[in-house]
């Protein structure tokens, strides 16, 4: 499934869940960041040194927080793909 689609299906999943319009907002930008990055991929594909060497560059431009935001959209939406 290519990364725009699975964004796609877990955006869904996580409205029917309750997660505040905030989050999903904020999770959208994280999204279509990686999307761009890795151009729309197969999730399956990508490999846990292609996302360490992402989270890596973008530690150079966030603040801690920022990328602590983005890891912990990382995990949840490798987790639900699994």
């Amino acid at each position: 499934m290519l990364l725009s689609r699975a964004w796609e299906k877990y955006e869904s999943d996580k409205k029917i869940e309750g997660f505040s319009p905030h989050t999903l907002k904020a999770y959208r930008l994280q999204a279509t960041l990686l999307i761009r990055h890795f151009n729309d991929i197969e999730i399956g594909t990508l490999t846990t040194e292609q996302l360490k060497s992402y989270l890596s560059e973008s530690s150079e431009q966030l603040k801690p927080s920022s990328l602590a935001h983005r890891i912990r959209f990382m995990k949840s939406l490798f987790r639900w793909s699994h």
